[in-house]
């Protein structure tokens, strides 16, 4: 099989048609350019090029090698500018994991940041709940995980984002019965949209614990997983519902959105990926996407 530094040689010989012009322009003498020539002539097995004391001319099968041997030099150029770029982090791919809230707001501008800064990335975006993206951060299906606070693994580095707080959505027919600032103890025995206690556990729990305090029981009508089926519901007359703040972005017709004060930035945010993962993609996103948004 022949060599690159073989193909390379016979395409600068191609083009000039002169051994000692080829020659000066790879920076090397004239005997190794011939030698390197007759190698690659003996590795494919016929003679490329024809040659006088006066000229250097293409074979007929000089002729159909040439285009091939220059498409082979274009693609080892273009495989080592990748790799390059690959390894400062200027392309290559990126596997994000979003829950839906992370989709309303933060997802759009950590996206836009990294196609500023490396426009030829590949980016593969995953709606999933958070217990779905720890598996798949754990299992190397993912890079980040945009997700809600979750108990440590090992494998795992999670780093806070801040804190949102959580509105109550009502049914815009409803808005006159309710205050522009709802207190917890308003919901007592009202008509409740709550979090799925498997689905979307973290809200399922953080609700719990909020009305747990505050002694407050609302009448559970229905349990729901994704937030905009809860604010479809909602939107229908069924109940009320508390989603974070991020989730107003939606501008869902017939809803009226009220605040609750005394709830304030409780909806936990963290950035996860795997403390062994060496993707290039990952640390730029790391250092140069996530570290100005956490100062």
């Amino acid at each position: 099989m022949f060599e690159l530094s073989q193909i390379r040689c016979f395409v600068a010989v191609a083009e000039e048609l002169h051994f000692s012009r080829a020659a000066e322009r790879l920076n090397m003498t004239q005997p190794p350019l011939s030698r390197q020539i007759r190698l690659l002539e003996h590795a494919v097995g016929t003679q490329l090029l024809e040659r006088s004391n006066r000229s250097v001319r293409l074979t007929a099968a000089g002729k159909a090698f040439f285009p091939e041997a220059s498409r082979i030099l274009r693609m080892a150029e273009e495989a080592a500018t990748m790799a390059r770029r690959v390894a400062k982090g200027e392309a290559g791919s990126l596997s994000i994991g979003f829950t839906a809230a992370f989709g309303y707001h933060l997802l759009p501008q950590l996206v836009r940041r990294l196609k500023a800064r490396a426009p030829g990335v590949s980016l593969t975006l995953k709606e999933m709940v958070s217990t779905a993206q720890l598996e798949a951060l754990s299992g190397g299906q993912l890079d980040v995980g945009l997700l809600r606070p979750h108990p440590g693994h090992g494998d795992l580095e999670s780093r806070a984002m801040g804190g949102e707080t959580l509105l109550l959505a009502v049914p815009e027919q409803d808005a006159a019965l309710w205050p522009e600032e709802v207190a917890l103890t308003q919901l007592q025995g009202r008509n409740f949209l709550m979090y799925s206690p498997y689905e979307a556990r973290y809200f399922h729990q953080l609700l719990l614990g909020c009305f747990d305090r505050a002694g407050v029981a609302p009448r559970v009508v229905e349990h729901v997983g994704q937030i905009h089926t809860m604010l479809a519901l909602v939107a229908s007359g069924l109940g009320v519902a508390l989603i974070p703040e991020s989730a107003s972005r939606l501008h869902l017709e017939g809803i009226t959105l009220r605040t609750v004060p005394e709830l304030g930035p409780i909806v936990g945010r963290v950035v996860s990926f795997r403390r062994d993962n060496d993707n290039p993609m990952l640390s730029l996103f790391r250092r140069e996407i996530l570290a100005p948004l956490m100062r």
